[in-house]
């Protein structure tokens, strides 16, 4: 049974969350003398520290209440207030797998909480015998669990099995889902009060420099985040390129359908190719690929300004190729072919 006053830290449960001038005051119009801000400019005006218009255009895009939305500077942000909120440092533990994406161990490490790895299996899946054995250990407070994962590309299944066994907080981390045929896990938020999904605009958005990160919970846990966040931690052009974007959904789609048209074009030149020994299965906008050395074959690509991602340290001779655009891919495609072994 999940019991989330019993996963809070208690100095979080009785934080009192700092009251910003915008809080005060949220009204749109009038002489704004509350702030200590210059009276002159562009840029002058602190953020909407709550955005609550990006909250309700994301409410209307993704069909999920504003009170289950927090909205961070970019997906870290996200990941370091889950921490922040729920993990006494020195005490508690996190748990994620092998190999996925590295900010849960930084984040782990800044927050003084250990970290539990377990590897994935061969096809990258989740061994339920290795998880068990840790499920209920007290101290375990949050499972991270990374769907599309990262470096992996593949949809991580049966999360069900695990908010249904753990008492503590799951993470599921949607970063890459918009490019996914299995669809979001939104649709089971409700369900489940220890869940939390991260999703982001860095991705299929096209807003990595703007760094948008997303949490969905429910509103007891949104209300923790907001207590423990920064009082202007978005910023107004971030607030408004995230709101442009969602306007704009048409263009999202069309994007979308070409990156994903290029990545089954670009995945049939891969295959073509006899440096690439294996081409793992993707849900993702990338590829993990198998070559016959992937570290000579990554700097000979930079040589020929092609820019991969060397993951041989996390998956042997393996590097993760990202779609580009067509011009993008053909070019990698034939500096790969001037690659001799």
């Amino acid at each position: 049974m999940f019991y989330l006053n019993k996963i809070v830290r208690r100095n979080i449960l009785a934080l009192k969350p700092y009251s910003s001038a915008r809080d005060e005051f949220s009204g749109k119009e009038g002489v704004f003398l509350d702030a200590n801000e210059n009276p002159f400019g562009i840029l002058n005006r602190y953020p909407d520290p709550h955005q609550k218009e990006l909250k309700k255009k994301l409410s209307e895009v993704k069909a999920i209440p504003v009170e289950n939305i927090f909205i961070g500077n970019g997906s870290d942000e996200v990941i370091d207030i889950v921490f922040r909120t729920f993990c006494n440092p020195g005490k508690d533990k996190a748990l994620t797998f092998s190999p996925t994406y590295g900010m849960y161990e930084v984040s782990a490490g800044i927050n003084d909480a250990e970290l539990i790895t377990i590897s994935l299996n061969s096809s990258f899946q989740i061994d339920f015998n290795d998880l068990g054995k840790y499920l209920n250990d007290d101290n375990l407070k949050l499972i991270f669990v990374c769907s599309p994962n990262n470096p992996t590309a593949n949809n991580i299944s049966k999360v069900e099995q695990i908010l249904e066994n753990f008492k503590g907080i799951v993470i599921l981390d949607e970063a890459y889902n918009d490019f996914s045929s299995n669809g979001s896990f939104l649709k089971n938020l409700e369900k489940y009060p220890n869940l939390i999904i991260s999703q982001t605009f860095s991705k299929a958005w096209a807003l990595a420099g703007a760094r948008v990160g997303i949490a969905y919970a429910s509103s007891e846990i949104i209300s923790l985040f907001n207590k423990v966040k920064p009082p202007y931690n978005v910023s107004e052009l971030n607030q408004k390129a995230a709101i442009n974007a969602l306007i704009n959904i048409e263009e999202f789609e069309t994007k979308k359908a070409l990156i994903l048209k290029q990545k089954n074009i670009l995945e049939q030149e891969l295959k073509s190719l006899d440096i690439i020994k294996k081409i793992y299965p993707s849900d993702a906008n990338f590829f993990l690929v198998e070559t016959s050395n992937a570290d000579k074959i990554y700097n000979e690509l930079v040589k020929q300004k092609v820019i991969t991602r060397n993951r041989s340290s996390m998956v042997k001779n393996c590097i993760r190729i990202t779609v580009g655009t067509p011009e993008e891919n053909c070019k990698l495609v034939n500096a790969l072919k001037n690659i001799t072994l």
